[in-house]
């Protein structure tokens, strides 16, 4: 083989090795994707799933021009980078293959094509093992137009958790800590200091999380996670909301209804930063959302599209960072779609997003240029009150083992807060 002719067929193999060895990062879908979202059970839910259980994941295409999309599954390790196993090993069947289940609005201004992959489905029978998933959605020319990561987890161990106080008395008033333990019937940890990881997520957002915490002891085959600083979350405040799920008609924190325009304009009361309010308990649902029409019989297809006008009153926060109106239904997204504008003639910030109608959580983030986002100086606040929802995954590789499980999964609320 002549010797350029090598050098090039090295540096093909790096090439592809290290592009094989890329950290798998979610790509934000175009504007003209929208609702993108896990279903399970007929919910909306955090991308979290028991192995062997059924799930689905929707989008809608406001082109509605029912174009071909395609899909594809990668297992990653616990830092999101592909594993070395084989596809046919994490998975029965193929995936590759395009998305026939899609059907196209009905008797709504906003016409689009809602998409189904149901898990498992007539091409992927099922995945066969646990662990960090991407999943691809690519147009007929094989580019990807978004992807997003779910979890799929066994039940091989127990995860008993408590949210309390922080034990720093600067921030007693404002972050909430998980204390856990984890134990197991049927695995021996092997040096569980290096082979087992958790992930802890607050109101499923991957943007927040902690990783890469150790466990602080271990009491014979039980691992103990008892610290302070490490495992502490920013209270936050209450998610807001608005509801229109009659979209023709002012609702729930919906000051007026237009439709100026060719689909419905909804209005939103004006929100205040609550940072320096006192704390105030009312029902949410964790950042989540309902995609509902009350004058429909099937929400995914017959429920229509608005523009809504989001105003926001928060003078302080007139600096060198952003405000992104984030929830599940946008996946806490820090995209320029969601940036809000500074109206200097009336001192607030606003910005126009299209939703698909229903029951809709949200919250203001504040994030530098980087995309860095800044939870102690959050817009409405941090309360030690504030009701969140935590999830604990736990995650194990012994050394046989060619990829890291996911072994457990434990859950526990704020609303139960001790000192």
């Amino acid at each position: 083989m002549p010797k350029f002719l090598y050098q090039s067929l090295i540096a093909l193999l790096i090439f592809t090795s290290a592009k094989a060895q890329e950290i798998q990062t979610e790509v934000v879908p175009p504007y003209n994707i929208k609702t993108v979202t896990f279903v399970q059970n007929g919910n909306n839910v955090v991308p979290i799933f028991e192995l062997n259980s059924t799930f689905e994941f929707q989008f809608d295409d406001l082109f509605g021009n029912e174009a071909n999309y395609y899909f594809e599954i990668t297992h990653c390790d616990y830092n999101w980078k592909p594993s070395d196993i084989p596809k046919t090993d994490y998975l029965r069947g193929f995936d590759g293959q395009r998305i026939m289940d899609y059907s196209n609005s009905f008797n709504t201004l906003q016409v689009y094509s809602h998409y189904r992959l149901p898990f498992p489905n007539q091409f992927t029978t099922q995945i066969r093992l646990s662990g960090n998933y991407i999943l691809k959605i690519l147009n007929e020319d094989k580019e990807v137009v978004l992807s997003r990561k779910f979890i799929v987890y066994e039940e091989h161990c127990t995860v008993g958790a408590q949210v309390k106080r922080t034990r720093n008395l600067s921030n007693i008033n404002y972050k909430q800590n998980l204390d856990f333990t984890i134990a197991s019937n049927d695995i021996t940890f092997q040096t569980p200091t290096q082979n087992v990881k958790v992930l802890l997520l607050q109101n499923g957002n991957f943007n927040t999380a902690i990783k890469n915490i150790p466990p602080q002891y271990t009491i014979g085959n039980q691992l103990v996670y008892k610290y302070d600083a490490e495992t502490q979350f920013w209270g936050g405040n209450e998610f807001l909301y608005f509801e229109n799920k009659d979209i023709r008609a002012a609702n729930n924190n919906v000051g007026r209804i237009g439709s100026n325009n060719d689909i419905y304009n909804a209005y939103l009361y004006t929100n205040a930063a609550r940072g320096n309010q006192i704390y105030t308990n009312y029902q949410d649902v964790n950042g989540n959302f309902v995609v509902k029409n009350i004058n429909g019989a099937d929400n995914s297809i017959e429920a229509d599209y608005a523009w809504v006008y989001f105003t926001l009153s928060a003078p302080a926060f007139r600096m060198n960072k952003d405000i992104y109106i984030t929830g599940i239904f946008n996946n806490y997204s820090l995209s320029p779609e969601y940036k809000m504008d500074y109206n200097t003639d009336k001192a607030v910030f606003e910005k126009a997003v299209m939703i698909k109608q229903g029951f809709t959580n949200y919250q203001y983030t504040v994030a530098d240029k980087k995309g860095n986002i800044d939870l102690e100086n959050a817009i409405d606040g941090n309360f030690y009150q504030t009701e969140n929802e935590y999830t604990i995954l736990v995650y194990y590789k012994e050394s046989i083992d060619r990829y890291q499980r996911v072994i457990g999964k434990g859950n526990a609320n704020s609303i139960n807060i001790v000192n």
